[in-house]
């Protein structure tokens, strides 16, 4: 019998039970801000769970666009894809050391590129070492396959389709980021870009989808009460921004197992909302608050 996911989300005793078994991916997908060190790549090398392999989000990118980790074209995400050892049957499990940072954003590319059968460890590398399950430093190896990609544009927004719906409030931005840095009182990480929000989003922190201690999701009930009480409508479409694309991955993450499974996420988020130009700026708490 092929293996099968239980859902999005698996637990660390779900993957250890199931991991030596073919067909099972593990992907870290570990992301850290530009000038933490030492860099996602190294930790991983350093330690990881067995078998896993490195989703470099920097790496597997349109690295011609000055924005950060853009999403490539499909024919160079198959490229990757493939010289990861990913196929369009692989059965594909994704984790990071926080438990839901920048997972998300790698569930939700393998997505964008048509292959769903994918799911987030939940408490990442956190839980699991907490829990005394082996690492390694040990690399996987393994084959070069074809991975054929499908493009999913209904999970993506760009500038333009942000820019015309300030004005058709089609769809319901919301911010990943923190309050200080949504609210303009904190400078962004990336230098040069200016501070506050795009115009009538809503604001929940990543952070605020799971436990601080052990990187574990919140209950679904939790999950979708945390996106209500941040002023969302979950009849309404949902677009999902952040600091460059990556936390954003989360609330999508969140949102899908919350019953909203066709968010999309705006790719260019504030690292390109922020540069200095003619997109309007907010700042301040969100002016939207919770539905009656």
């Amino acid at each position: 019998m092929s293996l099968t996911l239980p859902g999005p989300l698996v637990s660390t005793a779900w993957l250890a039970e199931h991991l030596d078994e073919p067909g099972l991916i593990v992907l870290d997908g570990s992301y850290k801000l530009p000038g933490v060190l030492p860099v996602a790549a190294d930790d991983y090398h350093e330690r990881h769970i067995p078998g896993a392999r490195f989703f470099d989000i920097d790496r597997i990118a349109d690295t011609s666009s000055p924005l950060p980790h853009m999403l490539p074209a499909a024919e160079v995400f198959e490229r990757f894809a493939g010289q990861l050892g990913l196929s369009n049957d692989s059965v594909i499990v994704v984790y990071d050391w926080p438990g839901l940072m920048s997972a998300g954003r790698v569930w939700w590319t393998l997505r964008v590129f048509g292959h769903v059968n994918v799911a987030v460890l939940n408490g990442g590398l956190r839980k699991w070492l907490a829990e005394g399950r082996a690492v390694t430093a040990e690399l996987a190896t393994y084959d070069k396959v074809r991975f054929h990609a499908s493009y999913n544009a209904s999970l993506v927004r760009s500038k333009d389709e942000i820019i015309d719906n300030l004005r058709t409030r089609g769809e319901q931005i919301i911010d990943a980021r923190s309050a200080p840095r949504f609210n303009g009182d904190e400078k962004e990480v990336r230098p040069g870009l200016r501070p506050g929000h795009i115009p009538q989003s809503l604001n929940l922190p990543f952070t605020e989808l799971a436990d601080p201690q052990t990187g574990e999701l919140k209950s679904v009930e939790a999950i979708r009460s945390a996106f209500e009480t941040a002023g969302l409508d979950f009849s309404k479409p949902v677009v999902a921004s952040c600091g460059s694309g990556v936390t954003a991955g989360a609330l999508a993450f969140g949102l899908y197992l919350a019953g909203k499974t066709n968010v999309a996420v705006y790719d260019g988020s504030w690292s390109e909302w922020g540069l200095p130009g003619n997109t309007p700026v907010d700042t301040g708490p969100a002016s939207h608050g919770p539905r009656e």
